[in-house]
């Protein structure tokens, strides 16, 4: 089976761990490259931290989240919260992309509650084409490949809902899924409790305590896709990551499918 690199294009510290990570460890036990990209550097993802601080503790857990998951990570240095699809940011990713020629891009669709996930997921489709113009960012060259462009689930109906083409069983992989997840402390344990008003977790008297209810909580986030998609996955199959194919890119062929998923192509 051919070698391929994967590029996990995030909006922040932690999008992909959540929406790839069980695929991400998947890949890499099978010898195939992955790299994780956040847009943004996530300076504002916190009520507390600010600046300076915040941006280097949350690069701090975003490197202990490659090193759980064994992939490489890269932060580009855009402002959290401040992704706009403009054609500076445009040409920052072109040359990014260039650099690591993925065979794949997995990213955020353009419709979403954050704008900076939107903002992501237009990004990579304002590139896709361009990305083998060889007089848009001539200093990086071309790699001549046309990536395959895959967006990752979410809950969002319009203006029109996900819908799959790929079904990726994590089952033996979720424990070190949420591991990694878990790895951004920051966000994790003190910003979303916070600001999504998880009382539990805020309330709960130990760090030890906290993590038993955050994993019980991202074991039911993460068993909702196959749950929501059971005909893209074998019978008895409880967590799932879904993804969706972009006409944007290269096809999805059946050679790159099985790379992901190990289910036979008619499944």
């Amino acid at each position: 089976m051919e070698q391929y690199r994967f590029l996990m294009i995030g909006a922040h510290p932690d999008d992909m761990e959540l929406r790839c990570g069980g695929l991400a460890m998947r890949l890499r036990r099978k010898g195939h490259q992955v790299m994780f990209l956040s847009m943004t550097d996530g300076s504002a993802g916190h009520h507390r931290m600010t600046g300076d601080a915040l941006r280097e503790r949350r690069r701090a857990e975003a490197q202990a989240a490659a090193a759980a998951l064994d992939v490489a990570y890269r932060i580009m240095p855009v402002a959290d919260g401040r992704l706009e699809a403009n054609l500076k940011t445009r040409e920052l990713l072109i040359r990014e992309i260039r650099t690591y020629a993925p065979h794949v891009i997995l990213t955020h669709r353009s419709a979403d509650y954050h704008p900076d996930h939107r903002a992501c997921g237009q990004l990579v489709m304002d590139c896709a084409y361009l990305l083998n113009v060889p007089l848009i960012c001539p200093d990086t060259p071309c790699p001549n490949l046309t990536p395959v462009i895959l967006s990752a689930w979410d809950r969002f109906k319009k203006p029109l809902p996900f819908a799959p083409d790929v079904a990726v069983p994590i089952d033996d992989l979720v424990e070190k899924k949420i591991d990694a997840a878990l790895c951004h402390v920051s966000q994790f344990y003190e910003w979303l409790p916070y600001v999504e008003g998880w009382a539990d977790v805020e309330s709960a008297a130990t760090f030890e305590e906290k993590t038993a209810l955050l994993r019980a909580q991202l074991r039911a986030r993460f068993a909702g896709e196959a749950l929501l998609y059971p005909a893209l996955v074998p019978d008895g199959v409880c967590f799932a990551e879904t993804f969706e194919w972009n006409e944007y890119g290269a096809p999805l062929t059946d050679e790159l499918r099985r790379a992901m998923t190990d289910i036979p192509a008619e499944k």
